[in-house]
């Protein structure tokens, strides 16, 4: 069981396994590739949910930033000179210490579901599985302070 502040109280469904150890060791910043396969390990109760799941092409993960401490409301991000605040950002140090990634679905074997995009340490608790559905057309969505901080960084001295 997970308990965050005494709130709520979660159950993983299972578990994240990734090739990273060490923080340091997963990509970030701007132009950061999300390319490292992993493997989503649900729970041998939980299988049968995973029914029809191989139909998706990618899935959105819930999980949980189980080895960060604390919270800031405000972050200054890797890819950025310029704090912001935590909920525009993808900071592990957040009230609710809640990851969440968009991975492609590789292929399932039994309760193991291959997948290619994983940004999550080795071990990490899986809260969740969702497949991933957008109806927001690309020219519709913005990328907030990020553009802002990919073009500055682009810009000649």
């Amino acid at each position: 069981m997970i308990t965050h502040g005494g709130d709520i109280t979660m159950r993983p469904i299972g578990t994240i396994r990734t090739a990273y150890t060490e923080t340091s060791s997963i990509p970030k910043g701007p132009g950061a590739r999300h390319e490292a396969e992993g493997v989503l390990e649900i729970r041998p109760d939980l299988e049968p949910g995973l029914a029809d799941i191989d139909g998706f092409s990618h899935l959105f993960v819930l999980w949980v930033f189980d080895r960060s401490e604390g919270a800031d409301l405000v972050a200054r991000p890797p890819c950025d000179d310029r704090a912001h605040g935590v909920f525009a950002t993808r900071s592990p140090r957040r009230p609710n210490p809640i990851g969440l990634t968009v991975v492609r679905l590789l292929r399932r074997e039994g309760r193991r579901l291959i997948v290619q995009g994983v940004d999550m340490l080795d071990g990490t608790p899986l809260l969740d599985i969702k497949p991933y559905l957008s109806s927001v057309p690309a020219a519709d969505l913005r990328r907030g302070w990020l553009d802002e901080a990919e073009a500055r960084q682009r810009a000649p001295d």
